[in-house]
């Protein structure tokens, strides 16, 4: 597909500083840019990339002035980074879309499969199953029983979604994540310890993606609940009964044990871990390895392990890398309250 640069701006209310009649066929990263392609500068750190990249065309934020000549046409949006997801999905929504059953598909003779879908090869869908319109299921991806799939979802290949659970629509499950799983749940009795049967299932609201060979355990009872809009990345690890609340994203690596709930519009970095059976408020950040250990009830910033607030963690880590200096500095105070003792009781005697 190819555009110019007045359709793009078109498109994204944008202002173009520049040749309008430039035309683009692909993007490209700003550091690679070459004639045709379209990329965008959001991080100043870039900048620099601007005034030498060969791209025809280059999204920037409203804000941007240029410190020297730039020969790319500028298109001036409020956020070049969401005006270039929305290009791309544009133009990823606009190829053939996958349709038809795969000859070795196997589709319970109890399930159901909406209109415009596509089970590919080896794909499983298991008994009293219902797969709404348009979704796109890849081969050897396994749907079990009772399983409720919402409109336009994707299941890529290797995904396991087990019995009872349920799917929203307009969800995207990467390949290998695993939805359903049992918890772990398990009893002490004596020496040894006796499996909690897990009998609840998972809930994805609509708008959900999951990352790459993340998995989320079913409850015990219940449901682990995650709220629309969220966004998994990869390899997290989602604990029974856990709730997410709707438009949290989480990076990577990231795991939370049982029965936490976490609330609205949260970020966490990579390799954050929490602890069970706490409450995380809204609009909360976690730095990446940080790991929380009690409930955090208000909005802010936290980093660390145990987590703190960020401005209480710099503080802390400024003093961390005295502490070597500082020890030795007791030392010899230490021996200077000695001698001075000891000068005292002589005195006195």
């Amino acid at each position: 597909m190819e555009f110019s640069a007045q359709q793009i701006a078109s498109i994204l209310n944008g202002t173009i500083e520049g040749s309008p009649d430039v035309k683009v066929n692909h993007f490209s990263k700003i550091e690679e840019g070459r004639p045709g392609s379209l990329t965008f500068l959001a991080n100043p750190k870039y900048e620099s990339y601007i005034y030498h990249t060969q791209a025809s065309i280059v999204l920037v934020n409203n804000d941007f002035t240029p410190s020297a000549a730039v020969a790319a046409t500028l298109v001036k949006v409020p956020s070049a980074y969401a005006a270039l997801a929305m290009l791309m999905s544009m133009v990823e929504q606009a190829r053939p879309k996958k349709t038809g059953i795969g000859s070795t598909a196997c589709i319970a003779a109890t399930a159901t499969v909406g209109e415009d879908c596509y089970v590919g090869e080896m794909a499983y869908i298991g008994e009293q199953s219902v797969i709404g319109k348009g979704c796109l299921i890849y081969p050897h991806a396994f749907v079990g029983d009772r399983v409720t799939v919402g409109d336009n979802t994707v299941i890529y290949p290797h995904v396991t979604v087990g019995d009872d659970c349920i799917i929203g629509r307009n969800c995207i499950l990467q390949a290998g994540a695993v939805i359903g799983s049992d918890g772990f749940g398990f009893a002490p009795e004596g020496d040894t310890y006796r499996k909690i049967p897990q009998t609840g299932n998972v809930i994805l609201e609509d708008e959900v993606e999951i990352g790459a060979n993340t998995a989320i355990d079913r409850a015990v009872m219940g449901s682990t609940l995650i709220r629309s809009g969220v966004k998994l990345d990869n390899l997290i690890q989602i604990a029974h009964n856990v709730e997410i609340g709707k438009n949290t994203v989480i990076a990577a690596q990231t795991g939370i044990a049982g029965s936490t709930k976490i609330g609205e519009h949260c970020m966490f970095g990579g390799q954050v871990g929490l602890v069970g059976h706490i409450q995380i408020a809204d609009r909360v950040q976690i730095a990446a390895q940080s790991g929380v250990v009690r409930s955090i009830t208000g909005a802010g910033s936290m980093m660390g392990s145990p987590a703190m607030p960020a401005r209480g963690f710099f503080r802390s880590n400024v003093l961390f890398g005295r502490l070597p200096e500082l020890y030795s500095t007791l030392n010899r105070l230490e021996k200077e309250v000695e001698e001075l003792k000891k000068n005292n009781h002589k005195q006195n005697y």
